[in-house]
């Protein structure tokens, strides 16, 4: 298997090389450069399997020749060991037709634990191999943060460093990265936005001397193998709905579309995803370009569901090399477009109408947001995190576009918004008692400015390199 960039201009590389490179150096995104596919017998063969048998049987094809079913298979059963639901993505009934599907079972209670623990094992059992070291530099909203220093916090050969907008986080989900008290870990307050965040990550990888001194790694789902761990939820949860035989929708609250991508890639190996549903919150560039076919940029407003305070979706890139025939040329100019003070790109008519073919989308305000956690506790006694919220009020209003059963994904714990759930409802959600603790160690921080200097000068005081 060998993956190549949405862009054109850098190196193929076999899986190991895109999970331990991330970003390519061409700006681009990996994608492989041949898909594996699954007919409906071969998925049939797939019911009834655990979750971890499951992630064996999808990854395999993808990972190969970096990793042999025998040394995939104990990282695997390792980076599931942690979670706290034996179906470690288990479906819940929402009433006639629709589920939630719990993706938040694993050590930081969001969905990024799903594919973050298996990556901190694929770094580490990789660089025992190499005899390297690398830093690791993410950007968050919130959730990837506590995520991929939870999987990396102590291990081997990795400095991690995750750069959160101050002020820009639910407290529980700034605890969550700053109590860690690993010396390895390190959470960065930057004074801007997600979007400056990942601006300056994607800077510094594009810095070829900064990312060979560092030997830089990516945990944002710029890193293939994120979203290769992603689509076996969708595989896990369409299973057990009734596929191959019945079709499945999938509503998605994102932000940087990684978890979108991840349910069109299941599409694409072979899953009969009927339509998929992008909720957005008041940061709707997404449900604004399914509408248009513009893509136009806005400044970020701070919303109840700060994760998907996003204007900039990385992963939309790789959508848009698919729409476009994998032509690199088309996808490096819109995307230039869009870095440009101009702020936006289109698509021609035809991409766009094959495009609302597959994706539908709506944006839900905050005060939809509270009106949908008051109304679900109401008529079932759940507890929906606003971003699961947004999902759920997005599917009752994408109803008529969607068929087959329509599973909504619940993408965090509402226990790291109790200021949000205390005011829709009354009460404050359980809180696990392992992150009550955590929550209560000293707080490990430093506060810079949105600039590339101020990332290198912590890089250079935190590092080996350094």
């Amino acid at each position: 298997m060998l993956y190549h960039s949405t862009r054109g201009q850098a190196p193929e590389m076999d899986f190991q090389g895109v999970t331990m490179t991330g970003l390519a150096t061409d700006g681009g995104l990996y994608l492989p450069k041949v898909w594996p596919t699954w007919t409906p017998n071969q998925l049939q063969t797939l019911q009834g399997l655990s979750y971890q048998e499951t992630v064996c049987a999808i990854l395999a094809p993808f990972v190969a020749p970096s990793l042999t079913p025998d040394e995939l298979k104990p990282l695997v059963a390792k980076a599931y060991a942690t979670f706290t639901h034996p179906d470690i993505a288990p479906l819940r009934p929402l009433g006639e037709n629709r589920w939630l599907l719990e993706l938040f079972h694993g050590p930081t209670l969001a969905f990024k634990d799903i594919a973050l623990q298996l990556l901190g094992h694929l770094f580490e059992h990789f660089l025992a191999k190499s005899g390297q070291r690398i830093t690791v530099l993410g950007a968050t909203s919130g959730d990837t943060g506590s995520a991929a220093i939870a999987a990396t916090a102590g291990r081997k050969g990795i400095t991690t460093f995750i750069l959160y907008p101050h002020g820009g986080t639910s407290d529980v989900q700034r605890r969550q990265m700053t109590c860690v008290q690993a010396p390895n870990v390190h959470a960065i307050a930057v004074k801007g936005s997600f979007d400056d965040c990942q601006a300056l990550v994607k800077a510094l990888f594009n810095e070829p001397a900064t990312r060979a001194t560092y030997n830089l790694a990516a945990v944002n789902s710029i890193n293939w193998a994120r979203l290769l761990a992603q689509i076996v939820y969708y595989v896990f949860a369409a299973l057990r709905l009734g596929a191959p035989e019945q079709s499945v929708s999938f509503v998605v609250p994102t932000g940087n579309f990684g978890n979108l991508y991840a349910a069109e890639s299941a599409r694409r190996i072979g899953l009969s995803v009927a339509r998929l549903g992008v909720a957005t919150n008041s940061n709707d560039i997404l449900a604004r370009f399914f509408t248009s076919g513009v893509m136009q940029t806005a400044t970020v407003i701070p919303t109840l569901s700060p994760s998907m305070d996003i204007q900039i979706s990385s992963n939309f890139e790789r959508l848009l090399f698919d729409a476009c025939n994998e032509d690199s040329e088309q996808v490096r100019g819109r995307m230039h477009s869009l870095a440009s003070p101009k702020g936006s790109f289109e698509v021609g008519a035809d991409v766009f109408a094959a495009l609302q073919k597959r994706i539908v989308s709506t944006a839900v305000n905050d005060d939809e947001t509270v009106e949908e956690i008051k109304r679900t506790y109401g008529e079932t006694g759940l507890i929906l995190d606003p971003h699961t919220a947004v999902g759920v009020r997005a599917s009752r209003r994408l109803e008529g576009q969607l068929s087959g059963p329509t599973v909504v994904l619940a993408t965090a714990h509402p226990a790291k918004f109790p200021e949000t759930i205390r005011s829709a409802i009354g009460i404050d959600p359980p809180l696990p008692e392992a992150l009550a603790q955590s929550l209560n160690l000293p707080e490990r921080t430093s506060i810079i400015p949105a600039e590339p200097e101020a990332v290198k000068a912590l890089l250079a005081s935190r590092t080996e390199s350094g």
